[in-house]
């Protein structure tokens, strides 16, 4: 049973990975944010490979930073 769940968090983390990185494109942002917001995106899904449950809680703070529009400043 805990390999069910296991495979839901994935899913459900894979499916909200998509959907950050669609939004992230979809930002009418200088190159240099999109950049550095897919960075961290990337980031998170490295960090999914061993510890899903921590990388879905970062990838929920993302979100959360995105809908409040909270994202960082172009990178020199």
């Amino acid at each position: 049973m805990e390999h069910d769940g296991q495979l839901q968090l994935c899913t459900a983390v894979a499916v909200r990975l998509k959907e950050a990185h669609s939004r992230v494109r979809a930002l009418q942002v200088p190159e240099g944010v999109r950049m550095a917001l897919t960075r961290k995106l990337l980031v998170i899904t490295a960090a999914a490979k061993h510890d899903l449950a921590g990388a879905a809680r970062r990838l929920e703070r993302f979100m959360a930073d995105l809908d409040e529009g909270r994202i960082p400043d172009e990178e020199r």
